[in-house]
């Protein structure tokens, strides 16, 4: 997992609490910027993926039809989102299209959907 310089400490007592301790079994680290960390992920055959509201945005399910082999996701906070810098370094920005004129997701719930979808990928349509 990789950790931007504004996130919350993965090790402070409530995120240990409320994680039960998973997050001693997870390998992290922080970086200083998204200039410094997209040319590191591209040089390793990463794609980013960022996830937000934009009308210009993929939905997720067409990116996991044809997804890279390698993906990093980028969430934002529940506020404010991503950042401009963090969506400039993307490679695409995805979407969960949702009904019923709710437009967003907490983070947790969007990492959930946005993993699951990535790794049981819709079938191929003919």
């Amino acid at each position: 997992m990789l950790v931007s310089a504004r996130c919350a400490d993965p090790l402070y007592r409530r995120a240990v609490k409320v994680s039960t301790g998973t997050v001693f079994q997870v390998p992290w680290t922080r970086f200083r910027d998204w200039d410094e960390l997209s040319p590191i992920l591209r040089v390793e055959g990463i794609r980013l993926a960022a996830l937000a509201l934009r009308d210009d945005a993929r939905t997720l399910e067409d990116y996991a039809a044809a997804r890279p082999e390698r993906v990093a996701l980028a969430f934002g906070s529940e506020g404010p989102g991503l950042s401009a810098r963090a969506l400039a370094a993307a490679d695409t920005v995805l979407t969960i299209p949702m009904a019923g004129g709710v437009d967003s997701l907490n983070v947790a719930s969007t990492a959930a959907v946005a993993l699951w979808a990535l790794q049981h990928p819709p079938a191929k349509r003919l």
